[in-house]
């Protein structure tokens, strides 16, 4: 049936096949996911959030609504 390198995977396998169609595409899905952090990994090493409050200082005590407004007439329009 599949590859016997890996203990169970026959019986996995077996087991997979009798989830309904909705439960079989989830766990393909969450499969994919698993293989794309594996095989290609973030290639900087970090995440997104990381950057949360980066230069928040920068906008201490700025009005944000001025401060596009100031932009918009800048801007000529």
């Amino acid at each position: 049936m599949g590859d016997n390198s890996v203990p169970g995977y026959d019986q996995l396998l077996r087991r997979v096949a009798m989830l309904g169609p909705a439960d079989q595409l989830r766990l393909l899905s969450d499969l994919v996911a698993i293989l794309r952090q594996r095989i290609a990994p973030s290639p900087v090493g970090h995440e997104i959030t990381e950057l949360r409050g980066l230069g928040k200082d920068i906008w201490d005590g700025i009005d944000a609504q001025e401060y596009v407004e100031r932009e918009r007439a800048a801007w000529g329009g």
